[in-house]
């Protein structure tokens, strides 16, 4: 087929969707052939199933394959030549393609970019550092036993604390239902493998929570996007989708979402429930930004009182991302699925931190907290959508909480080229196609308020939105 240089600058990704595009583009792999499986395709190359998984969803994207489920990726259609530029230019950011694992990789080694809108986190001063100052000087003082690997579900303590904080949100659960993690993302791991298989067809938001989608795209799932609207879903869609598709997951986040901010009506997660209860589809409701809304408005969890919908929540957003402190809360049989496939991934989650996050809430001025940062993110809020209306930005939905705008400007058609630019002028902007479904090209981007402070951005967002 052709041969990959692991030596070459160029990297393996941008070597595969260079290869087969010009196998497509010269005839040698006509319409309607199945190319080799991600397995096959990395088992013949020597190289991961990661790198072949991110290279495939490249060139469906870009129109040279389409996935289809069961069957797996066949050459689509025969396309120009502008296409196959398009496909093995690589722009430039720092030395590294600006592609989903460019982001990634950007996103945690933050050390190189100064400012940061397009990131997923609050800033430092934004967070509980008092109150987990105050948090290690009581474990400090303590006889910690440090020898054991803690509880499989994690701290007891914590799980009864969020417990009784879900029972404010009208979630009832005892404490066994609680199970605690490394952050959200491994509880939406869990629950990615716990039931999702190689080629199973889940259905996510879209755009939606960028890190759930590369984790699925990895676990060979065949992702099926459901259109947000600024009031939630396109319930039309929704409909179609699944009685085409017959999904077994819906993985989706409907209060102040990633990216969008948008946050789903009742009338919307009501109608999510009628569907997935008549179709039998699990939902996996990834509620992360709970803690930063200031109006008290019901989940699915709540509202389905966890029949089929596994709750996912988070203290990274609000105490601090380092501490790596998640949880979810399920049907009892299934968190004990999910216990055992955690002990089984990496053992027990750090009790420690788990430690230092219940003093932290325990130590009397959390609420103070969250209401001084929830007040914060809606002066932010304020100020960036005014900032970008100005500049002509249309923006998708203003909820005045939480962390993110999406938004975007005529002058500036595609995201990826932009944010490319962006980081030669030490700015990390979060371009639109790292949400998408498909990875598909888009103008959008994702603006994190309270990133914004600084006016380096908005200059740079001025000065090149006509040219880019």
């Amino acid at each position: 087929m052709f041969t990959l240089n692991p030596q070459s600058s160029v990297p393996l990704v941008a070597q595969i969707v260079e290869g087969l595009a010009r196998l497509i583009e010269d005839g040698s792999l006509r319409a309607g052939t199945k190319v080799p499986s991600i397995r096959q395709f990395a088992h013949a190359h020597e190289v991961s199933v990661f790198t072949v998984v991110e290279a495939y969803d490249r060139l469906v994207a870009q129109g040279w394959l389409v996935s289809r489920p069961h069957s797996g990726f066949f050459v689509r259609k025969r396309v120009g030549a502008s296409a196959v530029g398009r496909a093995s230019e690589s722009p430039q950011a720092g030395g590294a393609d600006f592609d989903a694992m460019w982001y990634l990789r950007k996103i945690f080694e933050n050390r190189h970019l100064s400012m940061k809108p397009g990131c997923g986190w609050l800033p430092g001063d934004w967070l509980f550092e008092d109150g987990l100052k105050r948090s290690l000087r009581g474990l400090a003082a303590e006889d910690l036993d440090l020898g054991g690997y803690g509880d499989p579900k994690g701290y007891p303590e914590l799980r009864r604390l969020i417990r009784d904080a879900l029972a404010e949100q009208e979630i009832a659960v005892n404490p066994e239902q609680v199970l605690l993690t490394q952050g959200s993302s491994q509880a939406l791991d869990l629950a990615a493998r716990r039931l999702v298989r190689p080629g199973d067809v889940v259905l996510v938001d879209d755009p939606g929570y960028a890190n759930l989608l590369f984790c699925l795209r990895f676990m060979g799932a065949q992702l099926v996007g459901v259109p947000r609207t600024p009031g939630g879903y396109d319930l039309g869609a929704l409909e179609r989708l699944i009685a085409d598709h017959r999904p077994r997951v819906f993985f989706t986040q409907p209060r102040l979402q990633s990216p969008t901010g948008s946050v789903a009506q009742l009338a919307h997660l009501h109608r999510v429930l009628q569907l997935c209860e008549k179709h039998d589809v699990v939902i996996v409701e990834n509620d992360i930004y709970a803690d930063l809304d200031p109006a008290p408005r019901p989940s699915l969890a709540s509202l389905d009182q966890l029949s089929r919908v596994i709750h996912v929540s988070s203290f990274s957003k609000t105490i601090s991302p380092n501490l790596r402190v998640g949880y979810l809360v399920a049907d009892p049989e299934l968190v004990e699925d999910l216990a055992q496939l955690k002990m089984t991934a990496g053992l027990t989650s750090s009790e420690f931190t788990e430690r230092l996050v219940y003093g932290a809430l325990t130590e009397g001025r959390w609420r103070k907290h969250l209401k001084a940062l929830r007040e914060r993110l809606g002066q932010a809020h304020e100020r960036v959508a005014g900032r970008l209306a100005a500049l002509g930005f249309e923006i998708f939905a203003e909820p005045k909480a939480g962390m993110f705008l999406w938004a975007r400007h005529t002058g500036l058609p595609d995201s990826a080229a932009i944010a490319n630019m962006a980081a030669e002028h030490d700015i990390l902007l979060g371009p639109g196609h790292l949400f998408s479904a498909t990875l598909a090209p888009t103008g959008w981007m994702r603006f994190n308020v309270a990133w914004c402070e600084d006016e380096r951005v908005f200059a740079f967002l001025e000065q090149h939105r006509v040219t880019a």
